[in-house]
């Protein structure tokens, strides 16, 4: 549950500072609304900047996204052939519109300039024309149903209404399943979306998908980040990350090196998915640190412990407290069975064990004239030492 609510707390940050940032700008129109000509010049711009930002970095759902809404703003502003018709069809535009944005948050991320994006595009193609098949099958169904008294009151929300409420409970389900910046840049766009058409949002388009896209500029920086700096198996920062902190670290510091004792043994008797298991099992109970560690996975089975501006004895308490922590902790292992007729009686097949690791750390603190790297260097000694006097000890 808290590793639940941990990733859950970026989508929901972000989808308030976005509204936050909406009303500022819908509240203060006047300090901006004397740009509004700059502001639409502007906009082309950022439409090609967002599209080949998410292409490089392969939020491909957001591309398509941004590509869809360009085509409704060209739609907008020019004078096309079929502009009249999509303007004369609102209901049409409004239920695509929404289903595209919804379908993008159900399917995953793959490159652009792919197979996948092609079929992603086809995908889009045909949620335009089932909303058009939508309408109309709609309008046969409100006759066949309006000699139902029950039915007759609720009838007049089955075109629009109904369609909506499902895409919104979809991109709801995928805001909170999947904990995702792309996810909650999809939503905001559909919140727009929305409120233009039932006219909550008075705001000019060119305003609004300027609002739209910074969103996905920042989705977009901010994943790239953390696919950078993130381990993807732990979500822990990577030594890389590590390796930025120690340019801003102070004169005062220790560091601590951990390792998870006979993981290689584990790993060859359980299999390296259950060996993974373990790694985010151990990585979230280091991230529950106190003592204001900043915890990091080095590589492998290794991770660092970072005490800014503290010395061994104020970080010992915290690192004995994690090494009790990952040794109570009971790990559930379930070993698949052969087929027996056991099994065959429709009897589970499998083998519950119950198994626990422990870890060893080396702690140093980072002594005068120093680097990082040799203080990282001592607490990697100390730990060889944690491990040649019986593992599952805190070593100086």
């Amino acid at each position: 549950m808290i590793q639940f609510f941990s990733g859950f707390r970026s989508s929901i940050i972000s989808f308030i500072v976005f509204f936050v940032i909406f009303m500022f700008v819908s509240e203060f129109q006047r300090y901006w609304f004397v740009k509004i000509n700059l502001i639409e010049q502007v906009l082309y711009g950022v439409f090609a900047i967002s599209i080949l930002l998410a292409s490089y970095f392969n939020r491909s759902r957001l591309a398509l996204a941004a590509i869809t809404l360009l085509l409704f703003y060209i739609t907008l502003e020019q004078s096309l052939p079929w502009q009249s018709w999509v303007f004369s069809h609102g209901q049409w535009l409004v239920l695509s519109g929404a289903g595209v944005l919804s379908m993008l948050s159900v399917v995953k991320d793959r490159g652009l300039l792919s197979i996948h994006g092609f079929y992603r595009c086809i995908l889009i193609i045909c949620v335009g024309l089932i909303s058009f098949v939508w309408l109309d099958t709609a309008d046969i169904l409100i006759i066949k149903l309006t000699h139902i008294e029950h039915f007759k009151p609720w009838l007049k929300y089955l075109t629009v209404e109904l369609p909506l409420m499902l895409f919104s409970f979809l991109l709801l389900w995928r805001f909170i399943k999947e904990k995702s910046l792309v996810t909650t840049a999809l939503l905001t766009s559909f919140c727009i979306w929305l409120g233009q058409y039932y006219q909550l949002v008075t705001l000019p388009w060119s305003v609004l998908l300027t609002l739209m896209l910074m969103h996905y500029l920042f989705a977009i920086v901010v994943d790239s980040y953390f696919l950078a700096y993130r381990d993807e198996l732990t979500t822990l920062p990577s030594r890389r990350a590590l390796n930025q902190l120690s340019l801003s670290l102070g004169r005062k510091y220790t560091l601590a090196m951990l390792d998870i004792d006979h993981f290689k043994k584990f790993n060859d008797t359980y299999g390296h998915d259950i060996g993974d298991q373990v790694l985010k099992l151990v990585a979230s109970k280091l991230a529950q640190v106190k003592g204001s560690g900043k915890v990091f996975r080095y590589g492998g089975e290794e991770f660092t412990i970072v005490f800014p501006g503290k010395n061994i004895e104020q970080s010992l308490p915290a690192l004995e407290a994690v090494r009790q922590a990952v040794e109570d902790y009971k790990i559930v292992i379930r070993q698949e069975q052969r087929k027996t007729k056991e099994a065959r009686s429709h009897k589970k097949s499998s083998q519950v064990k119950t198994v626990s690791v422990t870890i060893s750390i080396g702690l140093a603190a980072r002594a005068s004239k120093l680097t990082f790297e040799q203080t990282l260097k001592l607490a990697d000694q100390a730990l060889y030492r944690a491990k040649k006097s019986g593992r599952n000890n805190v070593s100086e």
